[in-house]
């Protein structure tokens, strides 16, 4: 019945074929005819005939096509069994010989992985003095990437390859802040401490500032911003925390002298919408800044307040004398949202210096008598941006403004600077340069990791300043940071058309030539289950929605989107050794299901008084003011999805990791990663699943380290894990006591190298919660 069902959605029909063939077999042996066996041979040849057409010597694919047959068969092949059946010993040789050869394919493909690259990254020096116009001492971390070029590397080497097996934790300490019932579906650890002067500073869940000492893990000081927070909230994130130091003869930007106080400053985002400076010596406010040292870009010259809607998450750029900031805007709960504008504020008195409102047909206009408030639903960035001392650059990933998934009131203005890399004059805020990487966005596809800013140099032995952009597609767009043109070239290429009712489809769409998206799109050998019956409710779970590849249009009916909306690559970005010049990343291969909804009874056009937040970012999201609310979520397993159980229904890995030779702009290598272990996409199983690599999804970011070694926490079991950059190999893992969604950083203090992490978990990946930051160092000598 399930393959008739999937046949007339115009699915594969071998499921009939296998349905109506175990019917007669089991007519045959009820019937004591021990030709029953013979059929049954001939069914486990043809099944591993199919499977093998489909997925090729996939273990992962080739299970769920033959597990159940493989059973029946061995089931019949018993003695006490084939005896009943009428059969002799001679006449199950058929059956024997098809179901071994069904176990030897497995065990054949236990020893090839269709999905893996094996190669060797360069070891050469190519830069031997990388530009680092931050001057950051090898031994500090001053920025959530190390330094504002977002490289998220550091030149220490005394843990390498050689000896990361060695490592063991150093300190571990609680921050005691935890989830209480207040708080939103979506609460997150995912933040990256920064290090100087052999201290520490971190946020926790509730944005409670903590100052550590890097050596010990004490606890210095802990500043409270008491957050002001409710279950409406889209996100409870903090990222990291920014840092400013005063040089000698600092003015602000109206030249008078700057302060004394506070002269080293933390810069913290609260998700309220305030922006708070904390003296990094005592925990104290920095009184001068704005009113009582905070500021708040949620509130003034925005044309919607309402609290939690604008929600700064990541930390800000910090120029000499500016705080360049950006936020988060709610998705797909309204047209009625506020202004994403970026916005430069005086780093000592809090004063607001530029703007730059993308909806804005003058982008830099300042608020004023005539102009009180931003461009309402202006493009928003909500990750960390870039920046260039030496050009003076900021450089902004940019997202669309909500809705998401559909655009037919947005205009020219509003999609002129979405989605893409804006590069602005970090003094003045005007436009150097725009590079758009999707048009007329109804993905979700925003570039939504901190861009990488590398020295490149040539065959001639020139050297490009160039800047990575990784998006969510899977392209990485690889551009001149000075100018803003493509060094890798990213073609036109045809989508799928026939936009929902009201709105419109670009013809095409750029696809870098640099990409770790699949090269085919997907098909009926890519649909997985944890048996054939799961992978055939998948199957037709996948022949009712629209697919045409890459770009489908969400749709009435739902549309498979791929990559999904968490996209292949996500906030973590890039790790980039800029003296190497490679580049370790970790996508994620996980398509979602985009369906929307006609307004219609209980789907008003607008909220009633009482209307709160999703609280979230998948399920039923609401697109106030627009024809059609949207209900976005994995593309998992419907039938195991009734009993609580995540599975998604696209074959693994579900996450990679991967090496880049920026030089060349290859992938070299390419690995699974992670394990079975801890969840199943996030499943409360009654049972623990065996730490069987499978290649699970990560949400968090890769750092990499001159001593040859890239570390990774952020995969869905709760492990570290170091890899060896050159090839990909896990050299060393260690159990974390929650979800590691975070990116790990590193600093040395009196020579000895510490590898930090923030196991706290990530409510709606979803990982256990938790609220511990681990540090990791090499056994001292003794």
């Amino acid at each position: 019945m399930g393959g008739a069902w999937l046949a007339s959605l115009g699915g594969p029909l071998y499921y009939v074929i296998l349905g109506l063939a175990l019917l007669a077999t089991a007519f045959l042996a009820w019937r004591k005819n021990e030709a029953a066996l013979w059929l049954f041979a001939l069914v486990t040849l043809g099944t591993l005939g199919w499977a093998f057409s489909e997925v090729g010597l996939d273990i992962w694919g080739l299970l769920p096509r033959l597990d159940i047959v493989l059973i029946l068969g061995v089931w019949l092949l018993l003695p006490f069994v084939y005896r009943q059946v009428g059969a002799t010993r001679a006449s199950v040789l058929p059956l024997a010989g098809s179901v071994g050869l069904g176990v030897l394919a497995l065990l054949a493909s236990l020893f090839t992985d269709p999905y893996d690259i094996s190669g060797q990254l360069p070891t050469q020096i190519a830069n031997a003095a990388p530009a680092d116009p931050d001057n950051v001492p090898d031994s500090e971390w001053h920025a959530y990437g190390r330094t504002q070029a977002g490289d998220r590397w550091s030149p220490l080497k005394q843990i390498n390859s050689s000896n990361v097996q060695n490592l063991q934790v150093a300190w571990k300490i609680r921050t005691g802040d935890l989830m209480n019932s207040n708080d939103p579906g979506e609460a997150t650890n995912e933040a990256t401490p920064i290090e100087f002067d052999n201290t520490l500073y971190t946020c926790s869940l509730h944005q409670k500032l903590f100052a550590i000492d890097g050596a010990t893990g004490k606890v210095k000081w802990v500043y409270d911003p008491k957050l002001q927070i409710d279950p409406g909230f889209q996100h409870l994130t903090c990222r990291g925390v920014s840092f400013h130091e005063t040089a000698a003869g600092a003015t602000d930007t109206d030249g008078q002298p700057a302060p004394t106080d506070c002269a080293k400053r933390i810069i913290l985002p609260v998700n309220d919408g305030r922006l708070v400076e904390v003296d990094a010596a005592t925990g104290e406010k920095c009184h001068g800044f704005g009113e009582d040292g905070e500021i708040n870009p949620a509130g003034p010259h925005q044309p919607f307040t309402t609290a939690g809607l604008y929600e700064p998450t990541s930390p800000p750029v910090i120029t000499d004398k500016l705080i360049i900031v950006n936020s988060a805007i709610t998705d797909n709960g309204s047209v009625r949202q506020p202004s994403g504008a970026t916005k430069a504020y005086d780093v000592y008195t809090g004063k607001l210096v530029w703007v730059f409102d993308a909806s804005n047909p003058d982008p830099n206009q300042m608020p004023g008598d005539d102009h009180p408030h931003f461009h309402p639903n202006s493009p928003n960035s909500w990750i960390v941006s870039s920046y260039d001392k030496n050009l003076n650059l900021v450089y902004i990933p940019m997202g669309v403004g909500t809705p998401d998934q559909w655009g037919g009131y947005r205009t020219k203005e509003s999609e002129r600077f979405a989605p893409g890399v804006i590069a602005l004059n970090a003094d003045t805020g005007k436009l150097a340069w725009f590079y758009q990487t999707v048009h007329h966005d109804l993905w979700d596809m925003d570039l939504p990791s901190q861009m990488s800013l590398v020295d490149i140099t040539q065959k001639d032995g020139s050297i490009v300043p160039a800047i990575y952009a990784p998006a969510k597609t899977g392209d990485i767009f690889v551009l001149d940071r000075r100018t803003g043109k493509e060094i890798v070239p990213a073609p036109e290429t045809a989508v799928p058309q026939g936009a929902a009712p009201g709105d419109h489809v670009s013809p095409t769409q750029p696809e870098s030539k640099l990409s770790l998206r699949p090269k085919n799109p997907i098909s009926n050998g890519d649909i997985w289950g944890g048996t054939i019956f799961d992978q055939m409710f998948c199957q037709i779970y996948f022949h009712q929605l629209r697919y045409e590849g890459p770009f489908t249009p969400p749709s009435l009916q739902g549309s498979l989107i791929f990559p999904g909306d968490l996209g292949m690559f996500e906030w973590g970005g890039l790790s980039v050794d800029p003296q190497r010049q490679v580049a370790f990343a970790n996508p994620i291969s996980l398509p979602f299901v985009s369906r929307l909804v006609p307004r219609g009874p209980g789907n008003p056009l607008w909220p009633d008084a009482n209307a709160k937040g999703t609280g979230g970012e998948t399920g039923l999201q609401h697109n106030y003011g627009i024809p059609y609310a949207v209900d976005l979520h994995p593309f998992l397993d419907p039938v195991l999805l009734k009993v609580g159980i995540k599975m998604p229904c696209r074959t693994p890995p579900w996450g990679y990791v991967a090496g880049i030779d920026l030089r060349t702009n290859k992938v070299v290598w390419q690995h699974r990663n992670g394990t079975l272990r801890d969840s199943m996409y996030g499943s409360a199983l009654p049972i623990q699943l065996p730490p069987i690599k499978i290649g699970v999804p990560s949400l968090g970011g890769p750092l990499s380290t001159a001593g040859n070694v890239g570390f990774l926490t952020s995969s869905m079991d709760y492990y570290i894990r170091a890899y060896d950059i050159t090839n990909g190999k896990t050299l060393w893992q260690d159990r974390l006591p929650a979800g590691g969604q975070s990116t790990p950083m590193t600093y040395a203090i009196n020579g000895k190298q510490y590898i930090v992490t923030y196991a706290g978990g990530h409510n709606s990946f979803p990982s256990r919660m938790g609220d511990y930051l681990i540090a990791y160092a090499l056994p001292d000598q003794k």
